[in-house]
């Protein structure tokens, strides 16, 4: 199925700038007629942090970054989706041209910076589909003029808990500028203990959410030791 909309769409795509490609891409998504996806081979089955993907291969934060269209994308064959990167409030990300195609290497540069509608938009979304199944991660991250970004991942948490496979806090963005330092040692500490907090206080309601941690590549071997050690 991917192969088919591949030959079919990337002409018609790549004649557009990326951006609205990208647009198109999940307007096409959002009115196509496809099928349930296939079974999957049972040997590719794989067990991660409590939950069971049919398949190790998923779609990550970026593509859908409003949750408009997960289900399609399972249907797709996709073993998981994971949607956002959603911000609390809505906010317009970065001044367009914002991503750019690197044709040669079959990749893009993103400098979108958080481009999201807003959590009320997609936590509506993920809440009428709760009963269909599939694993559906949030990426969650906080808005550019947050006077307190480690509250408003605290809020995503809670609000996103019940509708979520899982929530992916998002502290690796170039494009945000200072996000970055929430991976300080002293910082990040105070990050991943009230993002805990507030996940075990609505785990009565939400039931038991995994929480992962998205950092940047480019750290030093120091900076990832401390990352890992608060982490454990």
């Amino acid at each position: 199925m991917i192969g088919l909309f591949d030959r079919l769409a990337r002409p018609l795509l790549h004649a557009l700038e990326p951006e609205d490609a990208h647009r198109l891409a999940i307007r096409m998504l959002q009115f196509a007629p496809l099928p349930p996806a296939m079974r999957n081979d049972r040997r590719l089955a794989t067990r991660v942090f409590g939950l069971n993907f049919p398949n190790p291969v998923g779609m990550a934060a970026g593509f859908d970054k409003n949750a408009e269209v997960p289900d399609a994308l399972l249907r797709a064959g996709f073993g998981f989706v994971e949607v956002g990167t959603i911000t609390p409030k809505p906010q317009a990300g970065n001044p367009r041209p914002r991503l750019f195609r690197l044709d040669a290497d079959d990749g893009v540069i993103n400098r979108l910076g958080f481009n999201s509608q807003g959590a009320d938009a997609a936590l509506r979304r993920l809440a009428a589909r709760a009963q269909s199944g599939g694993l559906v991660g949030v990426n969650v991250g906080a808005n550019r003029d947050a006077p307190d970004r480690v509250a408003d991942y605290v809020a995503l948490i809670e609000r996103f808990a019940a509708v979520a496979s899982y929530v992916t806090v998002n502290i690796s963005s170039p494009n945000t500028p200072g996000l970055r330092d929430l991976q300080q040692a002293a910082v990040l500490d105070e990050l991943l203990a009230r993002v805990i907090d507030a996940r075990e206080r609505v785990a009565p309601q939400a039931g038991p959410t995994p929480v992962l941690l998205k950092i940047a590549p480019d750290l030093s071997l120091p900076d990832l030791d401390d990352v890992v050690e608060i982490g454990q």
